[in-house]
């Protein structure tokens, strides 16, 4: 028999309400130990399930906290298990108070993400949705959120199931067959799987065709900022920022190291990268500078590349428009409030990139900016009404091993090889699609996934 757990399942700050969280067999048994009702006459172990009583939290005659306490048995309940949640006022102390009454009058605390596992090995949830749980607490941006919540919703089980039903579904009839070469045969059946496999290919691609931008709804859009020492780099971060974070003089060089914030423009994160002007120096402290931030515009999803378009271009910008190339980059044409000895023509002309005229001093044109920035990225086009986005790696991993594991049935297909060697690779694509959705997972991989929850969770 599983034990009792609890713990607080609400932010341990200063707030309104906290929730300490108890699940297992005891819990009624437990609760009912510590809480007194109002008038002294409702006991927990009796009172309905799904049904929320007033009381009080108490140690023998003390007095811990007025509460409401929410009981919900098995198996309607988050874990499946017998649950009470007790709601009590949410300072720090008095959730530690509660939380330590309960563990004295017999639960355990609770282990991180261990109310979520009990959850999956209770059949409640799947894996992959188990694992949505984790994205919708860390969602930063309302793209995030909601590609975490489709998945909490089952549309990637409901997915990677119906491939499945369709990979076993050959590997019971290659079985059948070769059980009763009488009475099933498989003559040109070769040619007949090519074809399955060619449609479970396809879907299996189209999984892995979101991966790019489920990656960069999840964890941002790495976007560094480059440009010339003085061309409004600065200046242009503390603008989407929307306060001084990075130090602004008409000091060129003053930017030496690399500044990192995260913004949110319509819904998207944006790491935004604020790096050394780029320009040949023989100050050893910059020259450091300027070499991270070449390093960075080479990994990054989006360079914008700011230039001073009252000063004329040079060999520094040659430089600096080399690393655009097959990059995604946005041309910021800087400063356009003073007269202009650089056009959006010219530079247009030598970047082969869209450029967006804006005056970081003046607060104009950034508008422009964030929606040439979606267009890019989304294409102005998430609905999320029944997309799917894999936003996972390693359900990423385990949808490329599957795939491999089908191209490898089609290549014994092409060698005319015996029958069984295709279920053997029909069945490895089967259990790596299974791991997603925790069909065919070790309990090492499934604590590695709930060590990484927050307690409570």
């Amino acid at each position: 028999m599983a034990d009792t757990i609890a713990a607080v399942a609400t932010a341990m700050t200063a707030s309104g309400i906290g929730i300490i969280r108890i699940s297992g067999p005891k819990s009624r048994e437990i609760a009912g130990k510590i809480y007194r009702s109002k008038g002294g006459k409702k006991r927990i172990e009796n009172v309905p399930s799904h049904t929320i009583q007033y009381g009080f939290i108490c140690d023998e005659d003390e007095i811990i906290d007025e509460v409401l306490v929410m009981v919900m048995d098995a198996p309607r309940s988050y874990t499946g298990e017998n649950t009470v949640e007790i709601d009590c006022h949410g300072g720090v102390l008095a959730m530690k108070r509660v939380l330590e009454t309960v563990v004295k009058y017999g639960a355990r605390p609770a282990e991180p993400g261990e109310f979520t596992k009990r959850a999956f090995l209770n059949g409640r949830i799947d894996l992959s949705q188990a694992e949505a749980v984790i994205d919708v607490i860390n969602a930063k941006n309302e793209y995030a959120l909601k590609s975490s919540i489709s998945q909490l919703r089952g549309n990637i089980q409901r997915v990677i199931k119906e491939i499945r039903q369709g990979i076993i579904y050959q590997i019971a009839y290659i079985e059948s067959a070769l059980d009763d070469p009488e009475h099933i045969s498989i003559d040109g059946y070769g040619d007949t799987l090519k074809g399955e496999i060619s449609l479970l290919k396809e879907k299996l691609n189209g999984l892995l065709d979101t991966v790019r931008e489920g990656k960069l709804m999840k964890e941002g859009i790495k976007t560094v900022i480059v440009g010339k020492p003085n061309a409004g780099k600065s200046s242009l971060l503390n603008l989407l920022v929307g306060e001084e974070r990075a130090i602004v003089t008409d000091i060129a060089g003053t930017t030496r190291d690399i500044l990192e914030e995260t913004i949110v423009l319509h819904g998207i994160s944006l790491r935004m990268i604020d790096t050394a002007g780029i320009r040949d120096t023989d100050d050893v402290v910059e020259k450091i500078g300027v070499k991270k931030a070449v390093e960075n515009a080479k990994d990054a999803d989006l360079i914008l590349y700011v230039v001073d378009s009252s000063v004329p271009l040079d060999e520094n910008d040659k430089e600096i428009i080399e690393l655009l190339k097959d990059k995604k980059a946005i041309v910021i044409l800087n400063k356009m409030d003073l007269q202009q000895q650089v056009t959006e023509e010219d530079l247009k002309e030598k970047t082969n990139h869209p450029v967006v005229a804006v005056s970081a001093k003046e607060e104009e044109g950034i508008e422009f900016l964030e929606a040439k920035i979606k267009e890019m990225f989304f294409e102005g086009n998430l609905s999320f009404n029944d997309e799917i986005y894999i936003t996972n790696m390693r359900h990423k991993a385990a949808i490329e091993d599957a795939k491999r594991s089908l191209e490898l049935v089609e290549n014994s297909i092409e060698m005319q090889m015996p029958e069984d060697f295709f279920s053997i690779d029909l069945m490895n694509a089967y259990e790596a699609l299974g791991s997603i959705i925790g069909e065919s997972v070790g309990e090492d991989l499934v604590n590695e996934i709930f060590s990484k929850f927050c307690t409570g969770k």
